[in-house]
């Protein structure tokens, strides 16, 4: 017997039909994989450490199979690839292998990424994988450089968020599985996108979920709000750590993924000297080395925390990225005046400044909302290390109606919620349908079979807007029409403002594409100037002589800044408020003369982009 850790859980199809099954179930025994397809049930030995392992011949790929436990329990595989019949029927055995067509990929740089967030369900009219193949090349003219797909872990029945799935390992049947995934993301490095997968480190779904069955997956020591936490720092835990680790690395080792987005990380409650969250981010930046592909973690986390992306030589994490939904929320109250739940913390003009300048809004202060100081300094770090957005899954998905941005403000408003968010030092993020102002709403949604289940969330998504004076009954989850009313309407896009609309967002991406002040993503290149009584925000950015100035009213009315600008011809790319835009007519002139002293008068609601090219410094 040898006290070696198995370098792989679940099964592993190896040659010449032969397999070998591994599971952890350290208080079980004996186990035994029994095999359906060819009606055999063979014991597997204990190889150490809680681990049970079989090699197993004549087996083919496309056998199911359930492990046996104590009692005579049939068990799905935790570690499963693929759960053709969903989270209650048998894994099935998959080939590893794929003809994969990029070989020549090695990922993109981070402050390249323009990242487009969707729901595979909900995409397209078919709602898989391979549907969404066919819009590709759309999203590539939009200008997108990175997909990111919200969680695609096996969950109950044929529609979910994703968050309430109870297979890590095996990409959700209904979407096209696990072949499905990968020919989605060859595609994708075809036509040079990056791929972000939503993973969920910090819960399982409650339906389906039979970890407690194999072993001590959960602590009592913490308690999340989507259920029992994972047990990062207990007794045994170097085990649960180790299954989902091998998770991530399956995802950018097997599928190719190009980044992992972590769910809510300040949910993967863990007091280790090491954390998991540490242990994670080493072990993935050593398979991104022997890959030679450029893989990034982005977190998503409610506590502002920069250590998440600060240097493990400095303290920190060493994440890639986090979301800053400080930016988002400084955006949506001053849009739209809401200031109830979380939002009350927000709303103040200055707000929006600092998160230019900064990043983090909350980084000590105290919440009113939370009672308490929140968050830390992101003075340090570095622009590239934050996504931003105006919109995206939580906030509109955790509204009372799913009602997007542009259902709750004019045009011009969505027009300079884009501008400022694609124009930002930062890493952008849409959700799909913001470019063309979709209207269908994003609703909350799940296809559970247990009538209690059922009812209980139900209850909690009515429960959940207590601290918003939000109107109009929740839409309930359960109902396949929530989940339609939910689809995207592409046909949109070619239809009056909407159309308008998309063009106004391809022309901005482009900009931050091509002009090298807006590439560059660093906080010693960058001024900030806020003009809190008119509520004007003037950004200047430079990369050598490339300069441009961001001028924003988020003013109801026109109004008049002061403009102080480096010497030089600058040529206005961009005015959100002319009539080509559907705009109520500009103020700005073509040109912006840069001498000391000049004034400039602005729309309402409306944003101006300057360039400028130097010819001396």
């Amino acid at each position: 017997m040898t006290e070696e850790k198995p370098s792989r859980v679940g099964a592993e199809y190896l040659d010449q039909n032969r397999c070998r099954f591994r599971v952890w179930a350290p208080e079980l025994a004996p186990i035994e994989v029994r095999l359906l397809n060819s009606q055999r049930g063979i014991r597997m030995e204990q190889t150490g450490r809680g681990y049970h392992e079989a090699l197993i011949s004549d087996v083919e790929p496309g056998e199911r199979y359930f492990f046996r436990l104590p009692e005579n329990k049939e068990r799905a595989d935790l570690a499963s690839r693929s759960q053709p019949d969903g989270v209650h029927g048998p894994s099935q055995v998959v080939l590893q292998g794929f003809a994969w067509n990029d070989k020549g990929w090695r990922g993109l740089a981070l402050e390249d990424y323009i990242i487009y967030e969707l729901h595979v369900g909900l995409f397209t009219a078919d709602g898989t994988f391979e549907a969404i193949i066919a819009q590709l090349d759309d999203l590539i003219e939009l200008g997108m450089t990175a997909i990111e797909l919200m969680p695609v872990g096996q969950f109950p029945g044929r529609r979910n968020w994703g968050y309430d799935g109870v297979f890590p390992f095996a990409a959700q049947n209904s979407y096209g599985g696990p072949e499905g995934l990968k020919e989605l993301v060859d595609a994708c490095h075809r036509r040079g996108l990056a791929v972000v997968l939503d993973v969920v480190y910090n819960h399982l779904g409650p339906e389906g979920n039979y970890f407690t069955d194999f072993g001590p997956y959960f602590t009592d020591r913490y308690q999340t709000p989507w259920g029992r936490a994972i047990n990062f720092d207990g007794p045994e835990s170097d085990e649960v750590r180790s299954f989902f680790i091998q998770n991530a690395l399956q995802w950018v080792s097997e599928f190719h993924i190009d980044a992992l987005r972590l769910d809510a990380v300040h949910a993967i409650l863990d007091h280790s000297p090491i954390t998991f969250m540490e242990q994670l981010v080493e072990e993935v930046k050593q398979e991104a080395a022997r890959l030679n592909r450029r893989i990034y973690l982005i977190a998503e986390s409610a506590d502002n925390n920069a250590r998440l992306v600060r240097e493990r030589e400095r303290g920190g994490y060493g994440l890639d990225a986090v979301w800053n939904d400080d930016f988002h929320h400084c955006l949506r109250t001053l849009l739209t005046g809401e200031l109830e739940g979380y939002y009350r913390d927000y709303g103040d003009f200055r707000q929006l400044a600092k998160a230019y300048g900064e990043g983090f809004v909350y980084s000590g202060e105290y919440s009113q909302f939370r009672r308490r100081s929140h968050g830390s300094s992101s003075r340090d770090i570095p622009p590239r290390s934050f996504v931003v957005f105006a919109q995206n899954h939580d906030q509109i998905g955790n509204r009372r109606l799913g009602d997007r941005l542009s259902g709750a403000v004019t045009l011009e408003d969505v027009k300079l919620a884009a501008g400022l968010t694609l124009l930002s030092p930062f890493i952008p993020l849409l959700f799909m349908g913001e470019e063309y102002a979709e209207d269908a709403p994003f609703l909350y949604f799940i296809d559970h079979s247990d009538s209690e289940l059922i009812e209980a969330v139900r209850r909690g998504r009515r429960e959940e807007f207590g601290a918003f004076a939000w109107q109009g009954e929740v839409p309930d989850p359960q109902a396949e029409t929530t989940f339609l009313r939910s689809k995207l309407r592409p046909e949109l896009r070619a239809k009056d403002q909407h159309k308008v609309l998309l063009e106004f967002y391809r022309t901005v991406i482009k900009l931050r594409k091509n002009l090298p002040a807006l590439r560059r993503l660093d906080k010693a290149s960058i001024k900030v100037v806020a003009h809190e009584n008119e509520k004007i925000l003037i950004i200047e950015r430079w990369d050598g002589a490339d300069r441009i100035l961001l001028i924003a009213n988020l003013n109801t009315t026109a109004q008049t800044a002061p403009i102080n600008v480096a010497s030089g011809a600058w040529r206005k790319l961009i005015d959100s408020a002319e009539e080509k835009w559907r705009g109520p007519g500009t103020s700005l002139n073509n040109e912006l003369d840069g001498r000391a002293g000049g004034r400039m008068k602005l729309a309402p609601r409306s944003l101006g982009l300057f360039h400028c090219q130097r010819t001396s410094l």
